[in-house]
């Protein structure tokens, strides 16, 4: 019998629909925003200066509907409408698949910069890049600071993120490699079927190409210095 194409059917619906929330329900402590710790108050941006409109802009530049983007990026249509309008950004390894879709570097979502030689962030002007969460009564969410937001054309995006305690136990992947130097607290590490536990001063470097899990280990939040490397653009 021939199939007919057409309107997707309920049950069609709901399996695409179910589909997205496994894909944002899990992931590392770049894509699961319950590894992190929410963060206030979080700085405000112009929306001609936020992320979403970077990213709007970005992809009418190329000519694409956000059910384009969804479809390249494997990102909830109802995601990206809420990232496009400044509602909630997403979390890091979201940008990875952005920045690769949209033929740009994470970094000029997170912040374009300005050509200089040399950029200096102190540790009171730190940019806190990113809170979202379902209600504010909720202690969910997470924030990560961003270390080098000034430098334009960087090729690496060094962060400082604080982990809470999760139960999560999907392994993701994603494009380029990340560099995870723990400051506080322990961090469980896998990539692949390898396991390790990081205290402080640990350092663990891999491929996120390769199948891979970091999360708090224990009951007490994680700090760590990540820096990533997107080697897609």
């Amino acid at each position: 019998m021939k199939k007919i194409r057409g309107k997707k059917t309920p049950k069609g619906e709901k399996k695409e629909k179910e589909l997205h929330r496994r894909q944002e329900d899990h992931g590392d402590l770049l894509t699961d925003p319950t590894h992190f710790k929410v963060h206030e108050p979080a700085p405000r941006v112009t929306p001609k200066e936020s992320l979403g409109s970077r990213i709007h802009s970005a992809r009418e530049m190329r000519g694409l509907t956000l059910q384009d983007l969804s479809s390249r990026t494997g990102i909830s249509l109802e995601t990206l409408e809420k990232v496009e309008a400044n509602k909630m950004i997403p979390p890091l390894g979201e940008l990875i698949k952005l920045g690769k879709a949209l033929e740009m570097k994470m970094g000029y979502f997170i912040s374009p910069g300005v050509e200089k030689p040399m950029t200096v962030v102190h540790a009171d002007k730190r940019l806190v890049v990113s809170r979202h969460g379902k209600k504010k009564s909720e202690e969910y969410g997470y924030f990560y600071e961003s270390l080098a937001p000034e430098k334009a054309n960087r090729f690496m995006e060094p962060f400082l993120i604080t982990m809470v305690p999760s139960e999560v136990k999907e392994l993701s992947t994603h494009d380029g490699q990340e560099f995870i130097f723990v400051l506080e607290g322990e961090m469980r590490a896998q990539v692949g079927d390898q396991v390790e536990i990081l205290k402080p001063g640990d350092a663990v470097y891999y491929d996120s190409s390769s199948p891979h899990l970091v999360k708090c280990h224990g009951d007490k939040p994680t700090k760590i210095l990540a820096v990533l490397y997107a080697r897609s653009q």
